[in-house]
């Protein structure tokens, strides 16, 4: 399934499931196939994703400073590991949000 994030204010944003479904939890949403984010509910949609960034960045840091420290080589991550920070996955979606919030106009999926 892919998440296709829709608003006449913004270019569509594209998520696979798993990131759709993260991203959804991280705004206290269940995942599902259709829905909607209100223009009141941005600001505070937006906020929350920030805040949810800056605590990925700092588990990210954490584990780097960790593997920094161990004095044995670490082999590579195993291959599907995901690499991707939750900023650049969130990122577009929280500049549609701007976009959207500052135009008045709805974010939809689903429909």
């Amino acid at each position: 399934m892919l998440y296709k994030f829709k608003s006449k204010a913004a270019g569509d944003v594209i998520m696979t499931a798993p990131i759709g479904d993260r991203i959804l939890r991280l705004l206290d949403r269940e995942p599902a196939a259709q829905g909607i984010f209100e223009v009141e509910a941005m600001p505070g949609a937006i906020a929350a994703l920030e805040a949810a960034i800056v605590a990925d960045e700092a588990l990210r840091r954490a584990a780097e400073a960790e593997a920094a420290a161990d004095p044995e080589p670490r082999s590579p991550p195993p291959p599907g590991r995901d690499n991707v920070s939750l900023r650049q996955r969130a990122w577009p979606l929280i500049e549609m949000m701007k976009r959207c919030h500052a135009e008045d106009a709805p974010i939809v999926w689903g429909v």
